[in-house]
């Protein structure tokens, strides 16, 4: 019994001992959660304050460019750059930095307004600013009739010239940098000077970046073209520095992480492939208090520059083919009727890849500053300006003949004149008896193809009398079949804006007849190097395309980096033609160059690479730049084409040649010709001495 109440009487103990041991922990942990709340508290409280969402991002050089031998067309030039980053700076201190920074460069002031000027002397003086309002312009203030901006319009009118005038170079240097300052965002770096940083101020400015704050200097880059002009207008353009991002395209680019003052490419080759050449920029976090100053920067992404596209161009057969169209189209002004001839296209491509081996366009353009006409490149016109081009579509003519039925291989068409009642009478250049489609081809009969358009339209044709088709889908007919060739349509070039030409709205029988023969809708040099190459590869259309692979950037000593892509040949469509129907062309196409009596003959004959082609002659109105002289009524004009490939079995080129507004009357200076034979040479010529030879 008494060790029964002895063992009872420890267990309230031990419990007591239990409860004041865990009441001295929670009153240690309390003393201590008090302590680091009153002492540490606030520090605490600022680091959860902090803000860490900010990124910068730094820029990278663009990809380059090469041609299909690997020769760079479009690089990079670095230089040296000195930059600003507002990182959350007053007015004031961004002013005490400009006229430090000022002391150590030299910065052009060309750009500085009379409004800046204005600003600036504000911003400088203050008081006596603030001196220019008057008593009773302050009460209108107080009793809110004025806005801050009223009185900020007043001070910026009342400022003098004579006050605005004692401002020194160094002044306007000062101003122009801390233009630079407040032009930027804040956390993205911000150019104040890329253009002719002397080795001695940049060594200057980044001995002194301690009492610089926001300025660094670094590494900035242009693009550089080691072929001068050619095919400039083709490859495009990048924004400037001091431009960023084009105002059109703002949103778009901001939504795929560029910043304001990015560089982007604006046209064509930069700007199509222009997520591919950016590269990626290197990223920084700015890590801010709650005030925004900048407490840490962290690195979150490495920069690397942006891919590298090779293209299809071959630059020496670019240049030589550039050389030849200056050079035909400067002797195409020496003849009578010539005038209005300003401009030429050539367009190389291979017939089986759609590769685009050259694209030259040239156009006579008068200085505005000397007067005096000059070659300006306008490789872009061989695909955003169309023309009608003439007979050099009547391939197109023969095989649409053959699929509708409206001709079958033989068929024999007599060459005397089509008259349709109330118009006048339509022929031939001569009469040139009756003709199969071949001989029709190789004479370039118009009324051949006049009688196959007849057909298509099932009419019934009689002399002088008025012509009705009862199909009434016929120009459908023909264009759709054109499409398929590349006439009138999209070729699918990777390059924006490609026009497909005019079509004529009328639907009078004779506009038909017209279509047929190449004088009613409008094509481009570039639809008819891809006509030209579904004939000769034996009916299909292929894509052509500029790009020929996408590359990764070339590291150390590389002369290139690995292929990320390479561009497959890429069939649109086939044309639905047998292959008797296909053969039949090329015969007549083979006489146009290579038989006494081709159109072409004279200027092909002997050629050793035996082309095969189309000439094109279509009467037109000028309506070029000179238009304004002549009122309401253009003057007549001729333009002339030649289409071909080479060799006439297993072709390796197909060539478009377009002339617009060649002359007018008659005198006729075969610059189409003249240019193509000399092109097709070259191209020939270059390839025994392998520069094509991939």
């Amino acid at each position: 019994m008494d060790k029964q109440k002895k063992k009872t009487s420890h267990f309230p103990f031990r419990l007591n001992i239990l409860f004041f041991t865990v009441f001295v922990l929670f009153s240690i942990l309390i003393l201590r959660l008090g302590f680091i709340q009153i002492v540490h508290g606030e520090n605490y409280k600022k680091d959860l304050e902090r803000k860490e969402d900010i990124s910068v991002s730094n820029p990278v050089p663009r990809g380059k460019l090469y041609d299909r031998h690997f020769r760079v067309i479009v690089g990079n030039v670095p230089k040296s750059a000195i930059t600003f980053t507002n990182q959350g700076f007053s007015q004031a201190e961004m002013l005490k930095t400009a006229e430090r920074l000022a002391q150590l460069i030299e910065k052009n002031t060309d750009k500085i307004t009379n409004r800046d000027k204005r600003d600036f002397w504000i911003l400088k003086n203050p008081t006596l600013a603030d001196a220019k309002i008057t008593k009773q312009e302050k009460d209108l203030y107080t009793a809110k009739k004025l806005s801050d901006y009223d009185l900020y319009k007043l001070k910026l009118e009342r400022i003098t010239d004579v006050e605005l005038n004692k401002f020194t170079k160094k002044d306007l240097e000062v101003l122009a940098i801390f233009k630079e300052f407040t032009s930027g965002y804040k956390f993205i770096p911000q150019i104040v000077k890329n253009d002719h940083v002397t080795a001695k101020e940049f060594a200057f400015v980044s001995e002194n970046l301690q009492s610089l704050p926001g300025v660094d200097t670094t590494t900035d880059w242009e693009r550089s073209y080691p072929f001068d002009t050619t095919l400039r207008s083709v490859l495009g353009k990048v924004t400037r520095s001091e431009e960023g991002l084009p105002a059109e395209q703002l949103q778009y680019f901001l939504a795929r992480d560029y910043h304001r003052n990015d560089r982007v490419g604006k046209s064509q080759l930069e700007s199509q492939y222009e997520e591919i050449l950016r590269g990626y920029k290197a990223k920084i976090k700015n890590i801010t208090d709650k005030t925004g100053n900048v407490i840490e920067t962290q690195p979150v992404i490495d920069g690397r520059i942006g891919r590298d596209l090779v293209l299809t161009i071959d630059m020496d057969l670019q240049k030589a083919v550039d050389k030849i169209v200056e050079e035909e189209l400067t002797k195409a002004k020496r003849w009578p009727g010539t005038w209005l001839t300003d401009r030429a296209y050539v367009v190389l491509m291979e017939p089986y890849s759609g590769d685009i081996l050259a694209m030259s366009g040239k156009k006579l353009v008068r200085n505005g500053k000397t007067g005096r006409p000059e070659m300006q490149d306008d490789a872009l016109g061989t695909f955003t300006t169309t023309y009608s081009v003439g007979s050099t579509v009547k391939g197109a003519t023969i095989l649409t003949g053959y699929k509708t039925g409206a001709i079958v291989p033989g068929t024999v068409f007599d060459d005397a004149g089509i008259k349709i009642k109330d118009t006048p009478i339509k022929k031939s250049y001569a009469y040139l008896g009756r003709l199969n489609e071949i001989t029709a081809l190789k004479k370039s009969s118009n009324v051949y193809m006049f009688h196959t358009a007849i057909q298509i339209g099932k009419g019934n044709y009689e002399y002088d009398k008025p012509l009705n088709l009862t199909n009434k889908m016929a120009f459908e007919t023909v264009r759709n079949s054109f499409a398929s060739f590349g006439l009138g349509t999209r070729t699918g070039i990777d390059l924006p804006n490609e026009q497909t030409g005019f079509k004529g709205q009328s639907r009078l029988p004779g506009y038909l007849l017209d279509l047929a023969i190449g004088q009613y809708d409008t094509y481009s040099t570039l639809q008819l190097a891809q006509y030209v190459s579904t004939i000769a590869n034996g009916g299909y259309r292929m894509q052509p395309h500029i790009v020929k692979e996408i590359r990764r950037p070339a590291v150390g000593k590389e002369k290139l980096g690995p292929i990320l892509k390479e561009v497959s040949p890429t069939v649109l469509n086939t044309i639905d033609a047998k292959e008797e129907w296909l053969h039949r062309v090329h015969i007549g196409f083979h006489k146009v160059m290579q038989e006494p009596g081709g159109t072409a003959y004279k200027f092909f004959k002997g050629a050793k690479y035996a082309p095969a082609g189309k000439t094109g002659t279509a009467e037109a109105f000028y309506d070029g730049p000179l238009r304004h002289r002549f009122g309401k009524v253009p003057p007549p004009v001729i333009n002339l084409s030649l289409v071909g490939y080479a060799p006439s079995t297993n072709p390796e080129v197909a060539m478009a040649v377009l002339v617009p507004w060649a002359y007018q009357g008659k005198e006729d200076n075969k610059a189409n010709l003249k240019i193509g034979r000399r092109v097709l040479d070259t191209y020939f010529k270059m390839k025994q001495g392998s520069s094509l030879t991939d």
